[in-house]
């Protein structure tokens, strides 16, 4: 038996952390720590769209 899962719906969580990521940023007043760390979720955020997102788009 195939395990169904829900492709849609980690794209779409996947996309909400890349916004809230990114507008974390743009509020962050440029404070450093925050940046760098922010720099680190989007990196693996990347990593989730290559491994997920772009499956979605193939299926």
């Amino acid at each position: 038996m195939g395990q169904e899962y829900n492709i849609k719906g980690m794209t779409e969580k996947i996309q909400a952390i890349k916004e809230a990521a990114t507008e974390l940023k743009h509020i962050s007043g440029g404070i450093q720590a925050v940046d760098r760390n922010v720099d680190r979720i989007l990196a693996s955020v990347k990593m989730l769209e290559i491994n997920i997102s772009d499956i979605a788009n193939i299926i």
